[in-house]
């Protein structure tokens, strides 16, 4: 409103100087010879006081301006004029344009040029970036400084762990899941969440502690999700294959329409319906082809994919070492990436492991003398 009455009166006041002009009568002096002589004796007399011509010279010359003035006045030279104003159908019709078309014509070029649907806004906010326009990683700075601050703001952690999560900084979702659980209380979701950032953090695995914590999430609603899924998961990996598969199985039948991680629960149930041992799953651990091509990349390259298979099938079975084809995996494995000693110790570990089982411990030295790794 404060803007709109600015421009209003600029408009009159614009107006109104156009207007001024046409009602006024002008006053316009005609000749200014007097002015001129008398400022031509006021100059030869500081010239004589100055010693600048003598005598005789000034003398002549203030005669002659003497004489040219007096002929001035009495020629009536300095006389005054005043111009009527304009006739009044002229400034009648200078008035009506200046009315009309100055508004109408500043009107138009504002609807041409201008956008009237758009809605103020103030300073601060026009010439800051837009909250979706920023990188992720000013955003998680501008919270991890909040957080040095505030150390004791579960709200700030529980909102940055998701977003660790998605870049990958596992390590830093556990600490945040872990802070939100101390400084927001216990409940299912949070529990579930720090249970889903150590198996991130652990390549994949359900260590004990997220075993843990998905049965505390239990504990709290028996009909969770998450907590579900991931102890179906630990039952996999523990090679119980048919209870894994009970658990996905209940969670679809009772999961709600349009559910986001049906999908994910869909593909564990394929999984576990395919042919033991074939293919190389996450939970299976690398096959022979993977790792034969990751033996031919640059050793920086190799580790860093070897990380994310090897080590993470090592970590299931040193939990649990009743998978026979983990087993077979882990120490082909080590062998195809010219790990000898690895794959000597991962054969140890498995006889161990099936020491109270004839079948598998036999299967195992085969795999053995196979490989030339001994047979005892």
């Amino acid at each position: 409103m404060t803007l709109w009455f600015i421009l209003a009166m600029m408009t009159a006041a614009a107006i109104f100087a156009v207007l001024w002009p046409l009602g006024r009568a002008r006053p316009v002096r005609q000749g200014s010879d007097l002015d001129v002589y008398r400022d031509q004796l006021a100059e030869l007399e500081r010239d004589r006081q100055a010693g600048l011509i003598g005598a005789a010279e000034y003398e002549a010359a203030r005669v002659e301006v003497a004489r040219r003035l007096l002929a001035a006045a009495d020629a009536g030279a300095e006389t005054v004029e005043t111009v009527a104003p304009a006739p009044l159908w002229r400034r009648r019709l200078v008035a009506v344009g200046v009315f009309a078309l100055l508004p109408l014509g500043a009107g138009l070029l504002y609807a041409a040029l201008g956008v009237p649907s758009l809605p103020g806004a103030p300073l601060a906010a026009r010439t800051q970036t837009p909250l979706a326009e920023r990188p992720i990683e000013s955003l998680v700075a501008q919270v991890e400084a909040h957080l040095e601050r505030h150390p004791e703001d579960g709200r700030g952690w529980e909102v940055v762990a998701p977003v660790y999560l998605r870049l990958g900084r596992f390590e830093d979702a556990v600490t945040a899941r872990l802070n939100a659980l101390r400084l927001n209380g216990a409940t299912a979701d949070r529990e579930a969440d720090y249970g889903e950032a150590l198996v991130a953090a652990a390549n994949g695995v359900v260590t004990r502690e997220a075993r843990a914590a998905f049965e505390r999430a239990l504990a709290r609603d028996r009909e969770h999700a998450k907590a579900r899924y991931y102890l179906g998961l630990a039952a996999e990996q523990d090679g119980r294959r048919e209870q894994a598969a009970d658990i996905w199985r209940g969670l679809l039948a009772a999961a709600p329409e349009n559910a986001p991680w049906v999908a994910l629960v869909r593909q564990s149930l394929a999984r576990l319906a395919a042919e033991p041992g074939a293919g190389g799953t996450a939970e299976s651990g690398p096959s022979a082809d993977e790792l034969a091509a990751a033996a031919r990349l640059a050793p920086e390259e190799r580790a860093a994919m070897v990380r994310g298979m090897v080590e993470r099938l090592a970590a299931r079975l040193r939990e649990n070492g009743s998978d026979l084809e983990g087993w077979r995996r882990l120490i082909r494995a080590y062998m195809v990436l010219g790990e000898r000693e690895k794959a000597q110790a991962a054969l140890a570990d498995a006889r161990r492991a099936a020491s109270g089982e004839p079948d598998k411990l036999r299967e195992i030295n085969e795999l053995g003398r196979t490989l030339g790794l001994g047979d005892s």
